[in-house]
């Protein structure tokens, strides 16, 4: 029996994203498991899950932009940008929906800022969150992300929901921070939800078909599939498009996934089996 699957899950709020995905092992009796792209425990929303060898597409799969809705709690306080610690809340007066909207329009594009503190960022090796838990200094770099578009959903003072299309890496909490700071005062956020990542979004759990959800341009190969499964070295003139790239090549019940770089051509993935359920789905 094969136990490749790849599928989105939900993740509910207030759980981490490894203890869930121990749950969905125990749940499916599987052994081998991950996923792509991990959710804060305070949040909730799409989670990518792969089992047994589609655990190794995730670097090759269509997961940006992603999309989340958030609600950002103006006035209060915590190192962790979310309600797990907020330490202080402070009153703020009520704001014009005008500005409440160019503060959210303010962020769009691409925008350089600090992760935060409670982050799974590494520095020498070591996850911050681990720092920060122990209240020691941090020295976190600058990172950039692309804020694709950004709108106001509601505003009920001191609660701005807003969703946003965002690249790879963003990290969300950050941009509520912003979002309060130019609006002249601090905030955290009180919730945060994965709408999409790319492709993805919640369907049931539902057994996908992986070759439809690949980053990678298809071509063609005048090896046989034998050859392939086999791993034969490829040369360039085995190939029906010669052109630098990464690629995936698929046969009846598997696929394989290979680089063409300056005429050389190599294996990234080879003889990644195609559940014949996933490869017929609609």
């Amino acid at each position: 029996m094969h136990n490749h699957r790849l599928f989105v899950a939900y993740k509910p709020p207030f759980i981490s994203s490894n203890k869930y995905l121990s749950h969905l092992k125990k749940r499916y009796n599987i052994k081998k498991g991950g996923f792509s792209g991990t959710l804060d425990p305070f949040a909730k929303g799409v989670l990518i899950v792969a089992f047994g060898k589609y655990t190794k597409l995730f670097r090759f799969l269509k997961k940006s932009p992603k999309v989340y809705e958030a609600t950002l709690w103006l006035g209060a306080k915590s190192k962790t940008l979310d309600i797990e610690r907020v330490k202080k809340i402070e009153n703020v007066l009520p704001i014009k929906k005008d500005r409440v909207k160019d503060a959210l329009n303010s962020i769009v594009g691409q925008i350089s800022y600090y992760p935060p503190i409670f982050s799974a960022k590494k520095i020498d090796g070591i996850r911050a969150y681990m720092f920060a838990k122990k209240e020691k200094d941090i020295n976190l770099k600058k990172i950039t992300s692309y804020i694709y578009n950004i709108e106001l959903i509601n505003y009920t003072h001191p609660f701005i929901t807003f969703r946003a299309e965002v690249s790879e890496g963003t990290y969300i909490r950050s941009l509520g921070d912003l979002i309060a700071k130019r609006l002249g005062t601090i905030g955290v956020l009180s919730s945060l939800e994965r709408i999409k990542e790319g492709e993805f979004f919640y369907k049931n759990q539902k057994s996908l078909n992986p070759i439809k959800y690949l980053a990678t341009k298809e071509n063609y190969t005048f090896l046989t599939k034998d050859e392939i499964k086999k791993g034969r070295k490829i040369f360039l003139k085995d190939m029906k498009i010669k052109d630098d790239g990464i690629y995936h090549i698929v046969f009846d019940d598997f696929f394989s996934i290979i680089e063409i770089k300056n005429g050389n051509i190599k294996y990234l993935l080879n003889n990644i089996w195609i559940n014949k359920y996933d490869k017929n789905e609609s």
